[in-house]
This record gives structure tokens, sequence and C-alpha cells, in this order.
């Protein structure tokens, strides 16, 4: 089968290799087709290496497509079962799943560092970001991860609402828990945060203010519901103009880097709350002093992969999108130019292996 593989850390292009196989089916594990695959900005902090992954490795971490096969062992699920790829499935056993803490189980990343895949001419063996690989044709992976969505959900959304719905939505309606008649600041409206921008119009915030230096992402953050959509140099008259200088109820950062933590942290009002959503560097430190710590009261709630049970988090997904909540079709025209990386999973197209490449 063919893959798109990135050879070296830091490089920005992927080449699609031919003549690659995935890792034997064996006890506990299903063999999915892609039929779609999303490229999360997760995707992109590994290849250049702000999120540590051993390399030669397949990027791709959201995916949906049909079960080919089933290893002993695998209950619930069958050849020709629609399903979406769960990055960082719950084992259901361990403390944070019995605490009912599931996106924070461990369990799921024992297979990062697992090889995948294997490039067969080259005998060279081949790792699956966060365990996965969905930039492939086909992958192997622990049953968990394979989670059976409804015939009338497509490919393409299926596979979004894998990480970036669910991480957008889930920061504001699992971990903030935004309020009716509040007002919300997202900085970062890639994918990951339009759907924040979502989940806050699901929730009935009164004022959605987003945050962006490029212009076609304001543009975006407007037709999924944001009230209005900002430069970040004008983000500061915006806090007068809409909060009357008090600061907003919620700020979600949706970037990764603590400049623009910092710069959430003070559009934050006192007693505030502000979200870290965005996947950051681990050698990038986020200050505070410790007067405005306990002065200002202002919370401060990280959010992984939505915060909440992902199982139940995609069912609301879904069940918002079927309501017409809220708009997951309008993710996949919602691209950004990543030649690197379109460029190889488009020359992956076939009539059986859709890919679709929207930057999360």
């Amino acid at each position: 089968m063919r893959a798109a593989v990135l050879r070296e850390s830091g490089q920005e292009k992927l080449e699609v290799l031919e003549d690659v196989e995935t890792r034997a089916l064996g006890p506990g594990l299903v063999r999915i087709r892609m039929r779609a695959a999303g490229v999360c900005h997760s995707d992109l902090s590994a290849m250049s290496g702000v999120l540590p992954m051993p390399a030669p490795f397949v990027p791709g971490h959201e995916g949906a497509g049909d079960i080919v096969a089933v290893g002993e062992g695998v209950r619930g699920l069958a050849p020709g079962d629609r399903v979406l790829v769960c990055w960082l499935p719950p084992c259901g056993s361990c403390p944070a799943c019995r605490r009912g803490q599931g996106q924070l189980c461990l369990a799921g990343f024992m297979s990062s560092g697992t090889h995948v895949f294997r490039h067969v001419p080259s005998a060279t063996d081949l790792f699956g970001f966060a365990g996965t690989g969905t930039f492939a044709e086909e992958v192997v992976v622990a049953a968990g991860c394979a989670v059976p969505v409804p015939a009338d959900v497509p490919y393409d959304i299926a596979a979004l609402i894998g990480c970036g719905v669910t991480t957008g939505l889930g920061a504001v309606l699992n971990t903030a828990a935004v309020t009716a008649g509040s007002s919300v600041v997202v900085i970062g409206c890639g994918g990951v945060g339009v759907c924040a921008v979502q989940g806050a119009r699901v929730s009935g915030a009164a004022a959605i203010v987003a945050v962006d230096p490029v212009a076609a992402r304001r543009e975006a953050a407007l037709r999924f519901g944001a009230t209005e959509a900002v430069h970040p140099d004008a983000l500061g008259d915006a806090v007068t103009r809409v909060t009357g200088g008090e600061g907003f109820d919620y700020a979600f950062e949706v970037v990764g880097k603590s400049a623009t933590a910092r710069t959430a942290y003070g559009a934050t009002r006192r007693g505030g709350t502000l979200c870290v959503v965005g996947a950051g560097a681990m050698d990038d430190l986020f200050q505070l002093n410790m007067f405005e710590l306990f002065f200002d009261e202002k919370r401060i709630l990280p959010s992984l992969y939505g915060g909440g049970d992902v199982l139940r988090s995609y069912e609301r997904a879904i069940a918002l999108w079927r309501a017409g909540r809220i708009d997951l079709a309008g993710l996949i025209t919602h691209r950004v130019p990543l030649a690197g990386i379109n460029d190889a999973l488009d020359g992956m197209r076939t009539g059986e292996a859709l890919r679709t490449c929207v930057e999360i």
C-alpha cells in the first residue's frame, strides 16, 4: 500500500512511499482501510519537532474508514463496520478512567513508540504518529482505537470528530463549561479554534470574539459563529469595546505558545477562566507572578482532547451536527495551503481512498 512518510524531524514535506505494509494483525487489533484523514496542527508540531515523535513516521491521527479484519479476542467490531480513529482510547480500568477522566488515560500512549508500518524495499520500520498514522491507505491499531459511527456520518466528518471537533467543542462544553450570556474570546482560529467558536455559540455566549493574524481564518470564524473577528493587534480595543475593559469571562488559547497564553490571560477578567487548548513545546514556559495569580483569582484550565469522556463527546458532536446546531461540513472547506502535506495526500487520492486535508 501507499503511505505519506516524514523521513526526518524538521522536514516540511512528506514523501509518498509505495510498498509499505502495516504491522501484523494480532490479538486485540483491527485493520482499517482509511477513507478520510484530516491534518491536525499536532501533526505539524510532530513534524517540526515541537511534539516529540521519533522518525521516520507516518503522520496523521484523525481518520475514518472501514474495518477490514479483526484480530483474536476482538468483540463488538466486524469487517465492514464504519469507524473513526480514536488516537487516545480510554482503557476503562486505570485510575484515571475509574475517576471518569478517560482523556487522561495513558494506555493509549503505550503504542506511540511502536513500529506500526514497514517500508518493505528498504526494510525500514516506520512509526505511526500517536500510535496510529492515518496518512496511509490502511492501518492496524488497537481495537479501542476503532469507534463505530452511524452510516449517515460521512467519512470526512467522522475523521474530524476523531480529534479537532472533539477537542474544540469539549474545551468549551466540558472543561470551561461556558455559560449562556457570557463573553468569550478565542485566540487561534484554525479548525480547533473555530470548533471552540461553535461550542461557545451552542452554549449561548452573548459575545464571541475570534482572534487570528490570518484574514481568511478571521472570515471563517465569523461564518462559524463569532460575533466579531479581529487581528491580534486589535485585541486590546476589543476588550475595551466588548467588556468595558474588564476582560472576557472565558478566554481560549488554541495556538500552543506561551506568548499567546499570556495574551489570553491578560484578556481574561478577574475571576474569569483561561482555557489552554493548544499543544505546545516542553521548553516553552508560561510565566505568572505570584501576586497576580493570587490577586486576580483567574482559573487556568488546561484541556486535553476535549477534557471529558471522548466516546460521549463523539456522540454529542454527531447529535449537534444532525440537529444543525454545528457546522462540520464547513470544516472540510476550511482548508489552509500546506503544500508539503496537501500535495502528498492529494497524490494518494483514488476512488476508494479519500484524503480530506483540513488544518486543525
